[in-house]
């Protein structure tokens, strides 16, 4: 039995077999079941948590495509759905299922009745922290490179992916990535190396396999050795009260503008009033034409922007995205094939549910682009009026 990438570990009399794995790799699917198969272990432990651990295709069926625009929740699945992206299509080259490794560790531990264990921790509460720990310049940038992800073409050998599990290559790849998004290594790398290291531990039995992604292995075979606050590290982050101020103070300012602008020169707030209404319903418009938006959607999102930009409990994008829902819901099928759709940008466009999410997304980035813009021609006409 090959001992790479394997990395076992003695503490408090039990055994803990650590298999660094590429998701997309058939070489770790192999090896996970032959390490298992020849370790007998007692438990099991996968890098899953309990909403991934539900398959795929039922997960899809039940999900309520209004539902996910009014609790918020588009920009987080459209990123996920695009983060998953790149990864089914490099699966799909190599003629196996993304995450078969995990597959293959959850049939090996029934077929020798080990107990299984999803160590990884909930993937809401690990996007919420990501999310929570950007600022708007992070966000947005995290937003454009996953959205770029869509349009990736990259393929890479097997050769090159099994490089990928390396420790030095993989302590490299870190290094370019926290360079880029410093604060998404602390809950995405760190924290659950933290939780998934705890989850280890408590797995029960005096030998125990965990079948991780490489990235995990060098933190966990650290933080293994220390005790850690589950509930803690299971926390949502607080929310600032800065983005909701500032998000306030933007509307009241332009408003008290336009309206001291009529008072003073009404032929100038009548100017400030239609370039307003202009750049936020023109460039919400274009991002829902370009998300391939019904005629009616690119309508409501022109008409919704410039007041939903005054009003930060509303977005244009939800507005946008129920109309699309009411003209073009998704069928069953469309649910069906969205995880075969997103192996493409022609699915992403096609497939009904990811073009309202993307509906709601352009929508809202057109939306955000005219407040800046229109608010900017708005504060220019007041102070030519001064």
């Amino acid at each position: 039995m090959s001992e790479e990438n394997i990395m076992r570990i003695h503490l408090d009399h039990k055994e803990y077999i650590l298999i660094g794995t590429a998701h997309v790799s058939k070489n770790s699917a192999e090896q996970v079941k032959e390490v298992i198969e020849a370790e007998q272990p007692d438990a099991v432990c996968v890098e899953l948590d309990k909403q991934r651990y539900v398959t795929e295709g039922n997960k899809w069926k039940n999900m309520d495509i209004f539902q996910v625009i009014k609790e918020k929740k588009a920009t987080l699945l459209l990123m996920n759905l695009a983060i998953s992206s790149f990864q089914k299509r490099m699966a799909k080259q190599f003629g196996i299922n993304p995450g078969q490794e995990m597959i293959q560790g959850i049939e090996s531990s029934k077929k020798i009745d080990a107990e299984l264990v999803l160590a990884d921790r909930n993937i809401q509460i690990t996007f919420s922290r990501i999310w929570g720990n950007l600022g708007f310049k992070g966000k947005a940038m995290l937003l454009m490179q996953v959205i770029g992800s869509i349009f990736s073409k990259e393929t890479i050998s097997e050769e090159e992916l099994e490089k990928l599990k390396s420790k030095d290559m993989l302590d490299s790849m870190l290094e370019e990535f926290t360079e880029h998004f410093p604060r998404l290594k602390k809950p995405l790398i760190d924290e659950r190396d933290q939780y998934l290291s705890q989850k280890i531990r408590q797995a029960p039995g005096d030998k125990v396999v965990a079948v991780l992604g490489a990235a995990h292995v060098p933190g966990i075979t650290n933080e293994i050795r220390k005790e850690h606050d589950l509930n803690q590290l299971n926390k949502r982050p607080p929310k600032s009260k800065a983005p909701k101020i500032i998000a306030w103070a933007i509307p009241i300012l332009i408003i008290s503008i336009i309206a001291y602008t009529f008072f003073t020169n009404p032929a100038a707030g009548w100017q400030q009033t239609v370039s307003w209404i202009l750049w936020n319903g023109s460039l919400s418009a274009i991002g829902t034409a370009i998300a391939l938006g019904h005629p009616l959607t690119i309508l409501t999102a022109f008409l919704a922007a410039p007041i939903s930009s005054l009003n930060p409990l509303i977005a244009a994008g939800w507005f946008a995205g129920i109309v699309q829902a009411l003209i073009r819901k998704p069928h069953v099928s469309d649910f069906e094939e969205l995880s075969e759709d997103v192996h493409s940008v022609k699915g992403f466009w096609h497939n009904k549910v990811t073009r309202i999410l993307l509906i709601v997304v352009l929508a809202n980035i057109g939306s955000s682009l005219g407040t800046f813009i229109g608010g900017a021609d708005v504060i220019r006409v007041f102070l030519e009026n001064l």
